[in-house]
């Protein structure tokens, strides 16, 4: 049992979700100097940790997960963090401050994060169930598909966004044929635009990846396991194995009437839930943000980042979360870079060459530049991608409308339009 130790006693501050935005939010609680206690209410087994690496270097047995922890494992007992290690929260009760377990167990609160995260989406489809059929979300999830990867067996993919991309990419990687299906006419269509999503779709096929766009499972069939997935253009896929990639969906736990849900829980721009101190931050939060308005980002570096916006926000900031949101994907040797959010556009700019793949795309709505996408700038030495993408993002923050010619002139500096 734990000693006892000053930080015992007191309602807590209490945190719904051991992953990322979890525990960024229990390190900054200490980094800030709350001395009351924290608890970390977690359902997956271990530490908070980063997920890229899932569908890209540990999948690929490259790298293991050391790197990505938030903190290392000692450092919870160290920094009197309680973890509830596979615990499930049934409900929050912001009226009683309080959360319940689905043990039954009610825990009373000082302020509580819900950073439960998201779920993945299921396939609504006969023989999803089968055997040989993975998702990708946990570390053991990984472990499944890895121990499937073998070379020379066949994969479907359902799904090409950046899951589906990044593991296709990765499952090629280590010889394994793989014919992805999805709804779109290119991959990542509905984040990047056709345009992008071509180049995308043309180092995938260059990798030997068979991409059937538009397509749509209707069945898996297998006796023990999956064997085949028929379409609705009635093809049948011989496969060893399938990864189900459509994305997720936030994770919310039963709340009490009053705390607003829409696409995920509704919060301020300092990560503030309806409810009084009630916060929210990471995949299940719904940000109203200074720049973009109503978002909910999936990715990384929000997170990372919101996790920490969301503590600060507890122990009393009034600074907004205004991050403007980054993030990047590796598929093969081919590096994408994302800055800004864009849902619609309606012009794109591209400043370099389509037809090479090597460009910065900039998504403009009205002549309001929303976002910008880097891909393979890295390779040209007289290129700071770093450098072009940071000013992106102040162009982005400063709500800019620069000359469409502008952004597209290589001679022009972008630091220039961004002032």
């Amino acid at each position: 049992m734990r000693a006892m130790s000053a930080r015992d006693g007191g309602k807590p501050m209490v945190i719904v979700g051991g992953g990322l935005a979890g525990g960024n939010c229990a390190a900054t609680l200490r980094d800030e100097g709350f001395e009351g206690r924290v608890v970390l209410i977690g359902r997956e087994p271990g530490i908070p940790f980063g997920r890229p690496p899932l569908s890209k270097a540990y999948l690929r047995s490259e790298e293991d997960l050391d790197g990505w922890y938030v903190r290392p494992a000692d450092w919870y007992e160290e920094h009197d963090v309680e973890r509830l290690v596979g615990s499930n929260v049934a409900s929050v009760n912001a009226a009683e401050h309080s959360v319940t377990l689905d043990s039954g167990d009610a825990l009373e609160y000082q302020k509580v994060l819900i950073a439960t995260g998201g779920r993945t989406r299921r396939l609504d489809a006969p023989g999803a169930d089968l055997p040989g059929i993975h998702q990708l979300r946990t570390v053991a999830e990984c472990d499944a598909i890895k121990h499937e990867a073998v070379a020379d067996r066949h994969a479907v993919v359902v799904g090409m966004g950046f899951i589906g991309c990044e593991v296709t990419a990765s499952l090629t990687q280590l010889g394994v044929r793989v014919t992805s299906i999805f709804p779109e006419r290119v991959p990542l269509e509905r984040v990047l635009g056709g345009e992008v999503g071509a180049a995308v779709g043309a180092f995938h096929r260059a990798n030997g990846v068979e991409l059937m766009a538009e397509g749509q499972i209707t069945a898996f069939e297998g006796d023990e396991r999956v064997e085949a997935a028929v379409t609705a253009a009635g093809d049948r896929i011989a496969c060893d194995f399938a990864v189900i990639g459509i994305g997720i969906e936030p994770d919310v736990p039963t709340v009490v009437p009053g705390i607003a849900q829409e696409n995920g829980i509704l919060v301020d721009e300092r990560c503030r839930t309806s409810a009084t101190d009630v916060y929210a931050a990471g995949d299940v939060a719904n940000q109203l943000h200074p720049v973009f308005g109503r978002v909910r980002v999936e990715h990384y570096n929000n997170g990372e980042k919101m996790g920490r916006a969301a503590a600060r926000s507890m122990l009393g900031s009034t600074a907004p979360y205004d991050y403007i949101h980054t993030f990047w994907s590796d598929q093969y040797d081919h590096k994408l870079e994302y800055v800004g959010h864009a849902t619609k556009w309606d012009d794109f700019v591209v400043r370099g060459s389509l037809e090479e793949g090597k460009l910065i795309g900039f998504y403009l709505l009205d002549g309001l530049l929303q976002a910008a996408v880097g891909l393979d700038r890295g390779g040209d030495p007289e290129l700071d991608t770093d450098q072009e993408m940071a000013a992106c993002a102040r162009l982005v923050a400063a709500r800019a409308r620069p000359a469409a010619a502008q952004l597209a002139d290589e001679r022009v500096d972008l630091w220039s339009l961004a002032g």
